[in-house]
């Protein structure tokens, strides 16, 4: 068995994927111009923030960010502590963000497929993966904290 939660597509590509064709519809059928520049560009920043946080943990932990690499240990400091997924929460935020910003209803909306699919297709096989290499860590972890938030 290969060491890694074999995912359905790195979730970085995903979140891009999302903004694309969110921005892509966007141009094609445009909605009521919502542009909140200011408000957009923090709520992107926090969700920057956010998942760099967690990137951060993994790296001070010792393990792999990336999911194809295997995991060394499950991770529960920083924002680990609050929600087994920020990355993923940042991303959804960094979706909401640049839909505000660039007045695209079409990109906010996409924040709910993206979710699906990183639940579904990264979320679920990650979380397979951590109980069989790390059982009782991992279990003893998720009792203690929510998947999202």
């Amino acid at each position: 068995m290969k060491d890694s939660p074999g995912v359905i597509a790195p979730p970085p590509l995903i979140f891009l994927a999302a903004i694309a064709i969110g921005l892509g519809l966007e141009a094609l059928w445009p909605f009521a111009d919502i542009a909140h520049r200011r408000t957009g560009a923090v709520i992107f920043l926090a969700g920057l923030l956010l998942a760099g946080w967690a990137i951060v943990s993994f790296r001070r932990a010792g393990t792999n960010v990336q999911t194809r690499k295997p995991s060394t240990t499950v991770v529960a400091a920083g924002p680990y502590r609050f929600t087994r997924n920020p990355i993923y929460c940042g991303m959804a935020l960094g979706i909401v963000g640049v839909g505000l910003a660039a007045g695209s209803v079409w990109t906010i909306l996409m924040v709910v497929p993206f979710l699906v699919v990183i639940d579904r297709g990264v979320i679920a096989r990650e979380e397979r993966y951590l109980s069989a290499k790390f059982a009782a860590d991992y279990g003893a972890y998720r009792a203690r904290v929510r998947r999202w938030i």
